[in-house]
């Protein structure tokens, strides 16, 4: 399902024009993404999904083609953790 199938789908069942899902869905990318680079709270909808910002230690690794180590810098990452109903629904429950 791409962006377009989602907001068609969520203006569907929300019973709302695809112009609002779609302003909606872009406020929430937006409010996720800002509260996740400031990194000091997660985002969690109960039964669902949680994003989180994680520190990433500094590691050394190796470049697949010669085999010479590549130092790699510390650095931010993201997690996203399925909730329960989401794990349920993946199941097939």
């Amino acid at each position: 399902m791409n962006r377009s199938d989602l907001v068609a789908s969520l203006s569907d069942r929300a019973e709302v024009s695809r112009k609002d899902a779609d302003a909606v869905l872009a406020a929430f990318a937006e409010t996720v993404g800002e509260i996740v680079a400031k990194g000091d709270e997660k985002v969690t909808i109960p039964g669902f999904l949680t994003f989180e910002r994680t520190h990433r230690a500094a590691r050394t690794a190796r470049n697949p083609q010669t085999g010479e180590p590549i130092n790699v810098p510390a650095g931010f990452s993201v997690k996203v953790s399925a909730g329960s109903k989401l794990k349920e629904a993946a199941k097939g429950k």
